[in-house]
């Protein structure tokens, strides 16, 4: 490798018999060569606005910039914030790369580069927030602090920072978390079993192995933190995958059977929080499906929003859209929103939802008509007539 005084030779001499673009390309070769990336920014920073017969560096006068070339310099920009972000995370600097990578808005491809990064105690930290905080990979994200930092993190970070996230953010990480908690409490229970029997279960499944041992829930017996059993069940209702749905259902079974100290109460409907879980997860599965919307329907109709908000009619709703029962789902809404008129901002987006699911407006045309709701009318009217692309 050349010495610097041989590459300030060379620029100048690549200024003198190639012009400044002959030396903008060397000095960005001997940047990235180095691994000077910062400063292989302002470089490329300097080849965009020569292109672009501007000054090489912006001055605090600005830049009087016409439509066009303002987008040709967001563009040449754009390339080398990929450009140093995506060589900064190839080195491992994963905080520096991402501040580059955040502008060009391609998530996708700032996770494959992500991925290529290992964990390691030096990196940890910044990796979780970029994966997971700074939502680029958020089960990644999750998932190392599952595994690095215990449960109890894990579940404090889901409702602190996941909870904020996308669905789809949300179910990823609901999911890791439902599937180590399930396993960890299989192996504790099968465990305890082992020792008191004297030989391993042959039962692999929750409800199969507390089915006929009562003697495992003492008064003061429990298995797993029972908060962190409780939150995990709570947090999948968001699930949609059948495997997943299937270890909640038996985490349900599981912790119906403990002391009544370790029963917690959860927000209406979901208060009695085992039940309840059983009931709205076993429908999702395709069991027990009309006791169950009988269970949260009544709920839905007898519990006092002014007491409860509207977290009753929601999870009905949301029970009977998830079985497919759209039409259902918005008589209930448009019976609540009748009741609590106040709601009914919020109920519209929901009820226009639905019936985009259904094909079926004219339940929200003529509740928007009815109320004097003319932007809500329109919109309903135009989904209606325009299909969706």
């Amino acid at each position: 490798m050349p010495s610097v005084e041989t590459e300030f030779d060379q620029l100048q001499e690549a200024l003198e018999s190639g012009g400044a673009e002959a030396a903008l390309d060397r000095l960005a070769d001997y940047l990235r060569d180095n691994k000077k990336y910062h400063e292989l920014f302002e470089a490329l920073k300097m080849k965009v606005r020569f292109k672009l017969g501007l000054p090489l560096t912006y001055s605090d006068a600005g830049d009087e910039l016409d439509e066009s070339t303002r987008t040709k310099l967001e563009d040449g920009l754009i390339v080398a914030c990929r450009d140093v972000g995506t060589a900064l995370m190839r080195e491992g600097a994963v905080r520096e790369g991402w501040m580059y990578l955040r502008p060009v808005g391609d998530r996708v491809a700032a996770a494959a580069e992500l991925a290529k990064v290992e964990a390691n105690e030096e990196n940890l930290e910044e990796l979780v927030e970029i994966a997971l905080h700074e939502g680029v990979d958020p089960k990644r994200g999750y998932a190392l602090v599952l595994k690095n930092h215990g449960t109890c993190n894990a579940i404090t970070t889901y409702e602190s920072v996941v909870a904020r996230q996308s669905k789809e953010a949300q179910q990823a990480a609901a999911g890791l978390l439902l599937e180590h908690v399930h396993e960890e409490l299989v192996a504790t229970v099968r465990a305890d079993i082992a020792q008191q029997q004297g030989a391993e279960p042959a039962e692999t499944t929750l409800k199969e192995l507390v089915a006929d041992r009562d003697w495992l829930f003492g008064e003061h017996s429990y298995h797993l933190d029972t908060t962190h059993l409780a939150s995990t069940v709570r947090f999948s209702r968001l699930l949609e995958d059948e495997a997943q749905l299937r270890l909640a259902l038996d985490l349900t079974q599981y912790g119906r059977r403990l002391s009544s100290q370790f029963q917690y109460k959860g927000d209406q409907p979901f208060e009695d929080i085992y039940p309840s879980h059983a009931f709205y997860l076993g429908a999702l599965l395709g069991e027990d499906v009309e006791a169950a919307i009988d269970y949260f329907r009544e709920r839905a109709e007898t519990l006092d929003p002014n007491e409860h908000g509207g977290s009753p009619v929601e999870a009905y709703v949301q029970l009977l859209d998830r079985l497919g029962r759209c039409d259902e789902a918005i008589a209930a809404l448009l019976s609540f929103v009748q009741k609590q008129p106040d709601a009914a901002s919020q109920a519209i987006p929901l009820m226009l939802e639905l019936s985009q699911k259904s094909g079926n407006f004219d339940k929200l045309t003529a509740y928007c008509r009815d109320r004097g709701d003319v932007l809500g009318f329109a919109t309903a009217s135009l989904c209606a007539a325009v299909p969706p692309v």
